[in-house]
């Protein structure tokens, strides 16, 4: 591991000690416990909502609840299934995969209270313009007093919401399973080889970033459910083929999250990484989510809410589990060397025939990592419009283009320390926030629930 990596890793470390993980993942359960679980009883009615049964046009807003899901998703479907499971077992063990489970299921209640404030305590920019985030939900319902707060979390937030996980794992994947078998690039001297992919990754990003939010929506609608259809058949495919294997790998990852026998770091040590890799995989409690849905067209906290919920489910609970299953019952996990998006390209590679797994994973981290990279830039925008003006938030798209190519020539160690230790500090603010105004949520969450009730009795 290099000097910088090291240093990253061991901020990401102290960081998310066990203060904050009782923030995020207690401050989950709080939720789930202080809701009844009320939240966790309308997935059908959230389908619903995502089927445009309650758009309306003349609502304040820019994307629709499906595309602001997708927007979303498309920020949390990608790497993190991908790299982030890889990275948590080959460090954290089959055990880690548990707690990232955890952070899922009380990260349903998370995403419900954070996103129905993101409706709630929407803000108008510098340019009058309706803006959400977390940033928005502690200036309008905190107030004047707790701006400090919403300061930090902009400030964290423009290094928080950088795409350098995304571009630095397409590099090596399309690197180590394309270009290197072709022998098109020298395995021991590939930095020319990053530079230029990244350079012509940049462009590409640039080409749908400066479009602006509206387009990400549209592409994002359209990518994310084609690359989890497209992810899913294949892991299927090869779970399908160790099907007898499954409920004792089921078992072990349950076993091995309390006794941490597969890694010498300690349950503290696994719970830790299991907490931040279920972070970095589906960000609830985090932020960055909460922008994306505070754009959505609606009247209603409560349903956007509701639709944000569900984005634990699919990216954690169903996508990251299939990561996890291919890879351990595959055994690819136990091998040295590999870590990362290619510990995954490898396990497909060995179960699928002609070496087409390798290759289709290596397609599938183009999209996730894609669709990632043309979200994300949003974010960032967002905080520099709320420091420094709306008007020069756009400044923020060279930044985040700049630093697409400097993600593709540095270590994987390093850019997961920068993320990781962002994340932790953002979701200080975030949560906080969340857990001071969750009684006007609930008060929120009773009417509407009523109102919907006395709906179906009329209906």
């Amino acid at each position: 591991m290099d000097a910088l990596g090291e240093a990253l890793q061991s901020l990401a470390g102290f960081l998310w000690g066990p203060p904050l993980i009782v923030l995020v993942v207690g401050g989950g359960l709080f939720f789930l416990i202080y809701s009844r679980m009320g939240p966790y009883r309308y997935f059908g009615h959230a389908i619903a909502i995502l089927r445009g049964k309650y758009d309306d046009v003349d609502d304040p807003g820019d994307i629709s609840h499906l595309q602001a899901l997708s927007a979303a998703l498309s920020g949390t479907l990608g790497l993190g299934n991908i790299a982030g499971v890889a990275v948590a077992i080959g460090t954290g063990g089959p055990g880690a995969v548990f707690w990232m489970w955890v952070t899922a299921v009380v990260g349903v209640a998370t995403k419900f209270f954070t996103c129905s404030l993101s409706i709630m305590y929407r803000g108008r920019d510098s340019r009058g313009q309706l803006q959400g985030g977390p940033m928005y939900i502690i200036r309008e319902g905190l107030g004047s007093r707790w701006h400090w707060l919403a300061v930090f979390f902009c400030v964290v937030g423009l290094f928080g919401t950088l795409p350098i996980v995304q571009v630095n794992q397409l590099t090596e994947t399309l690197r180590e399973v394309v270009f290197i078998p072709a022998e098109l690039v020298d395995p021991d001297d590939h930095f020319l080889f990053d530079l230029i992919f990244g350079i012509t990754v940049a462009a590409i990003v640039a080409s749908v970033i400066f479009g602006g939010i509206k387009r990400v929506g549209y592409v994002a609608a359209r990518l994310v459910p084609a690359m989890v259809a497209v992810y899913l058949l294949l892991t299927a495919v090869v779970l399908a083929a160790h099907l007898p294997e499954l409920p004792g790998h089921l078992a072990f990852i349950v076993t091995d999250a309390f006794t941490a026998q597969s890694i010498g770091g300690g349950v503290l040590g696994m719970i830790t990484i299991g907490v931040m890799r279920g972070a970095f995989s589906n960000e609830a409690g985090i932020g960055t989510e909460v922008m994306a849905h505070g754009a959505a067209k609606t009247r209603e906290p409560v349903r956007e809410g509701l639709v944000a919920m569900m984005g634990p489910v699919i990216d954690t609970l169903i996508v990251c589990t299939c990561t996890a299953l291919v890879i351990l019952v595959t055994g690819v996990w136990q091998e040295e060397g590999l870590g990362g998006a290619s510990m995954t390209a490898q396990a497909f590679g060995e179960v699928l025939p002609y070496g087409l797994g390798a290759y289709i994973i290596a397609f599938v981290v183009l999209i996730f990592a894609s669709s990632t990279m043309f979200t994300f830039w949003y974010y960032g925008a967002k905080c520099l419009g709320f420091l420094i003006g709306a008007e020069r938030q756009h400044y923020y798209k060279y930044f985040y283009t700049l630093l697409v190519v400097l993600g593709a020539v540095v270590s994987l160690e390093a850019v997961f320390g920068l993320i990781d230790s962002m994340y932790a500090l953002m979701a200080i603010p975030t949560m906080t926030a969340t857990l001071l105004l969750a009684p006007r949520v609930m008060e929120a969450a009773r009417d509407y629930f009523a109102r919907l009730r006395e709906e179906e009795k009329e209906g």
